[in-house]
């Protein structure tokens, strides 16, 4: 069977389509106030300005890996670099308008970079979304195949499984004896197999078994993907580095623990929860309160002990959403939960319950954005059965977080497996933390607000 794989074509593609918008865009602008493109007198600067920009937009995708678009990338990762990505190109923009002759560029390079930014917003998300529905169909996809079967095993294929728009296809192999060779790479001809993936949590094969293996895979040009353990490796902790050409594995340096940024995230949650608070918190906070007491009895807000930054424990605000009971630090939220109140299913659904929670921002326990704060008791338990459980405790928990935003939240009915999910999401943040990755976390979460998170308990 031939494999199908035309994603090697698209990068080109979507390339020379950026560039024939950013040239359209700065064409339509000189037009505007010249009747000539190409009048002598000012050709070469035209065609220099578009080629600059041009070369600009390219280079700079290196840096942001704006085309390096893996298979499995969701959209908020997308978003966060397609938002930086066109940020900073269009401050190039402006900046060749300060030092260019055209006089359009210094009249117009404000709608220009609009203009930009909106027709590339548009049309890369049109094809972001257009590439996962061909995929959804069936088209475009990657036959693969797993080793062994595990916890760590079991999560990635269903992920593969319900994510069709990631466009992998499983084969199972009919044979568990991976060691006879000949009928191995037979299977990988016959379904055109492009990745085997090998869990280390359950390796069994021998030291011979296990070069042969590689090395038939190298010849086959099969990939083979290593899956860490997700109950036991401490993975994520570690980056690879170098003492010449030796490579070893050091401490990883995460993004917030360098000053700068940290000081920029605490800046943004000051603003941000004052904006909030003020514009929005002053009139809402009053009629949830007046609704939770028409409800029924008790406080307006629940307060609850949670782990913060470095497993310190505070005081988590929320509006209350459940009748008093005695059972709020013992038991965890189930669906369809009878201590729940009318208006608490809304504000749950909603996710307004966490509103008060823009007070622990400002009191510098909580941020907007990170890994979401859970149960003491809940923490506790988790902790001793996933090995790097505590990487959330290395950032201030969130009032949202990228767990949450993708649907990692509420209980689905396998708890421990939808709690791994949520560690691999938050160990994802911690170590890949951006501003503009807080952005699109943000914008994610309102329109979760407005539409309602079906996830929610």
């Amino acid at each position: 069977m031939q494999r199908i794989r035309y994603s090697r074509y698209f990068k080109s593609i979507f390339i020379l389509l950026d560039v024939f918008v950013i040239a359209g865009v700065f064409v339509y602008f000189f037009l505007r106030t010249n009747d000539r493109l190409f009048a002598e007198e000012t050709w070469e600067q035209n065609v220099l300005s578009i080629t600059l920009l041009s070369f600009f937009w390219i280079l700079l995708s290196n840096r942001t890996r704006l085309y390096s678009i893996a298979r499995n990338i969701t959209y908020t990762i997308y978003l966060e670099r397609l938002v930086t990505h066109i940020f900073i190109f269009i401050f190039g923009v402006i900046l060749l308008g300060k030092v260019s002759n055209n006089d359009f560029l210094k009249q117009d390079r404000t709608l220009i970079a609009l203009s930009l930014f909106s027709l590339l917003f548009f049309i890369k998300t049109i094809l972001f979304f257009a590439l996962k529905y061909v995929r959804t169909l069936g088209l475009n996809y990657r036959n693969i195949m797993f080793i062994s079967d595990d916890s760590s095993t079991e999560i990635l294929k269903r992920i593969l499984e319900d994510r069709k728009d990631y466009g992998f296809k499983i084969h199972n192999y009919p044979d568990q004896d991976y060691t006879n060779y000949e009928k191995l790479t037979a299977f990988w001809k016959e379904k055109g197999i492009h990745t085997m993936y090998l869990s280390a949590e359950t390796n069994t094969f021998l030291k011979e078994q296990e070069v042969e293996i590689f090395r038939l895979a190298e010849i086959h040009q099969v990939r083979i993907s290593l899956i860490p353990s997700i109950i036991k490796n401490n993975f994520f902790q570690y980056d690879l580095g170098y003492i010449e050409t030796q490579p070893i594995l050091v401490r990883s340096k995460f993004p917030l623990d360098f000053f700068t940024n940290s000081l920029l995230k605490r800046t943004f949650d000051i603003v941000f929860s004052l904006l909030i608070l003020i514009l929005v918190g002053t009139w809402l906070f009053p009629i949830i309160a007046l609704l939770i007491k028409l409800d029924g009895k008790g406080p307006v807000f629940f307060v609850q002990k949670r782990y913060g930054y470095h497993e310190e424990v505070f005081n988590c605000f929320k509006f209350r959403t459940m009748h008093v009971n005695d059972d709020c630090t013992k038991r965890t939220t189930e669906a369809n939960d009878c201590r729940i109140t009318k208006i608490g299913k809304f504000l749950r659904k909603t996710s307004l319950d966490e509103m008060p929670q823009f007070f622990n921002v400002l009191r510098g326990e909580m941020s907007v954005v990170g890994p979401r704060p859970h149960m003491l008791l809940v923490d506790d338990f988790y902790k001793l059965k996933i090995g790097r459980y505590s990487i959330r405790s290395l950032v201030k928990p969130g009032i949202t977080g990228l767990a949450q935003v993708n649907g990692l939240r509420g209980d689905t009915g396998n708890m421990d497996l939808e709690m791994q999910k949520r560690i691999l999401a938050d160990a994802f943040y911690v170590k890949n933390w951006t501003v503009s990755l807080d952005v699109v976390i943000i914008l994610k979460t309102i329109f979760l607000v407005i539409g309602g998170d079906k996830n929610a308990n």
